[in-house]
């Protein structure tokens, strides 16, 4: 149990994700904060597509109160005024990181999900609030924040594996595909690099001079502390090497979200971010006594 709460709010900055690599760059510009959703409940891991002059931002909703996320979408006009916020995929286990994918005339959601021990692709029946799962992506781990990219004629994964605390945001995997719905091969080198600095993915890939560019979480003091650029120097389905640049960290103009900063997320000429604090708060002691108890409770009536 813990009475600190990490507490992550999402943001809209009206520059593209290229310009907000380098540290100090994203205190150049402002940030349009979605609105807060209240208390002991945050949204995170953004990912937004544009449609029709209209941004859909889909993000994790999460409420410490039932510790299960879902995904939400909430639609901005061209001038990002807030026009909805409706649910988009909820299922029984945990879901974040709702990477979109185009591809094909199709829309696909790749969100997080090892807590359902798979990793489950949706397509968009109905977008942006209807989707239904259309296969399981097999790889060598269960895998968390799995960040897709088409390059050099194939689809690219990069993910960490649901196994230990520490290889979740240290171990970074790849696997490879020629479409998005597999079959997909895992990279022999795997785990091809292992630093809590750098190796867990935190947003949308770009391409720069031809290379990828992966936004990666430095999670040393803090899970999510800070973003690094991950520049991929040499991919190929038997060789990887890449090199990080500084940490960029969340700028003292973000007010009391200066406690972390984990998802940067390319949407055209504007970039998706979380910041968060941490939230001291007697409430949340309150509930984690609460959860605590509900657990041997449940534990045992189990074994009675």
């Amino acid at each position: 149990m813990g009475v600190v709460k990490d507490m992550w709010r999402v943001g809209l900055v009206r520059a593209p994700m290229a310009d907000l690599l380098k540290p100090g760059a994203l205190a150049e510009h402002p940030v349009t904060w979605i609105p807060d959703p209240g208390p002991l409940r945050f949204l995170a891991d953004p990912m937004g597509v544009w449609r029709d002059g209209r941004l859909y931002v889909f993000a994790e909703i999460y409420d410490y109160r039932d510790r299960i996320g879902a995904i939400e979408v909430l639609t901005f006009d061209a001038d990002l005024q807030l026009l909805s916020r409706e649910p988009a995929l909820k299922e029984p286990w945990h879901l974040s990181y709702p990477f979109i994918i185009e591809e094909g005339g199709e829309t696909y959601m790749l969100p997080e999900a090892h807590k359902s021990g798979r990793l489950t692709l949706y397509r968009a029946e109905a977008f942006p609030t209807k989707w239904t799962p259309v296969g399981t992506i097999e790889l060598d781990q269960v895998a968390i924040d799995a960040t897709p990219v088409f390059h050099d004629g194939r689809w690219w994964l990069f993910y960490t594996p649901a196994t230990t605390k520490a290889e979740k945001v240290s171990a970074l995997h790849v696997a490879w595909a020629d479409r998005i719905t597999g079959p997909w091969t895992p990279h022999p080198g795997n785990p091809v690099r292992f630093d809590p600095s750098s190796s867990r993915p935190g947003g949308t890939p770009i391409v720069v001079d031809g290379a990828i560019v992966l936004p990666m979480q430095d999670c040393r003091r803090t899970y999510g502390g800070a973003i690094r650029a991950l520049r991929v120097t040499i991919l190929t389905p038997d060789r990887f090497e890449a090199d990080a640049d500084a940490p960029i960290a969340p700028p003292p103009a973000f007010g009391k979200l200066t406690d972390g900063l984990h998802t940067l997320s390319a949407a055209g000429p504007v970039t998706l971010i979380d910041a968060k604090r941490f939230e001291v708060s007697p409430r949340s002691l309150a509930l984690d006594v609460r959860w605590e108890w509900a657990k041997r409770v449940r534990k045992r009536a189990r074994t009675a």
